[in-house]
């Protein structure tokens, strides 16, 4: 364990080595909720347990860390969802975006998406909730969405670099598992639907994440034609399937264009 931790000190600056741990169990922690135990955390990070108790009292103190109702167990505070919205709202494309999503979500009654990419994921950043039925989706804001079983993440895929796809199916092999009978797994069966998202301007998620729940999302383009954000709209299958695609594609791509207009992009650009 001691070599792990030495292993972990490699290559940080210099006098933040606690620091850098401690972000590193802020991380663990967000993926338990009701909590993890002491020695759990100490084996998933990879860490001694009274070092893991010495920077969990540290963050206890902060208010950032607190004990769980199971003995032994600690979670994150809600102090994080401050933290978070805080900045969440310093992002100008929040300010930017939002009017538009929140006419969307008045017009099409729906629960309404936006994201960002990272890296390998999309980031919800931004959710409104139906004004009509009673579906809430699982979607949550800061919540971090595989590409492959997203419609949003399958936007960022279809619109990135062409050696991206490949790269990224053989780097996450183990991740890519079929979360539902729909998911698409195969890299041929992603490549055609890809092609078929950049020739429509949509890409769709036919219960490939959550059984009952489709969502259609589009790009949102900036001035350099980049795609780093995505709108959608979520909802009940059933419900998608009474009201047909088209009903919601519009205002979708409207939202879309207005956003990405916003962004510098030129009318007629997308």
């Amino acid at each position: 364990m001691k070599d792990a931790e030495n292993e972990q000190g490699k290559d940080k600056p210099a006098g933040s080595q606690s620091l850098f741990r401690g972000l590193q169990l802020i991380e663990i922690l967000s993926n338990y909720p009701n909590g993890c135990p002491l020695a759990h955390l100490s084996e998933l990070a990879e860490l001694n347990k009274s070092t893991v108790h010495r920077l969990l009292q540290g963050l206890q103190s902060c208010g950032y860390v607190t004990p769980a109702p199971a003995a032994g167990s600690y979670r994150l505070t809600t102090k994080f969802i401050s933290v978070g919205q805080k900045s969440l709202s310093s992002l100008n494309i929040i300010h930017v975006a939002a009017p538009h999503l929140e006419a969307l979500n008045i017009a099409t009654g729906e629960t309404v998406n936006f994201s960002s990419r990272e890296d390998d994921h999309a980031i919800l950043i931004y959710k409104l909730e139906p004004t009509t039925g009673m579906l809430r989706t699982r979607a949550y804001i800061g919540q971090h969405m595989p590409l492959y079983c997203s419609a949003m993440g399958k936007i960022y895929m279809a619109y990135g670099h062409q050696d991206y796809v490949p790269a990224y199916w053989e780097s996450h092999s183990e991740q890519i598992q079929p979360l539902t009978r729909n998911t698409i797994v195969s890299l041929k069966e992603m490549d055609k639907e890809l092609a078929q998202i950049r020739q429509q301007g949509l890409a769709m998620d036919r219960e490939e994440n959550e059984l009952g729940v489709s969502c259609l999302a589009v790009p949102v383009f900036d001035i350099h034609r980049r795609v780093t954000y995505a709108v959608s709209i979520s909802l009940s299958t059933a419900k998608l399937g009474v009201i047909g695609e088209e009903a919601l594609l519009k205002p979708l791509k409207e939202t879309a264009a207005a956003i990405s207009g916003e962004l510098g992009l030129k009318v007629g650009g997308v």
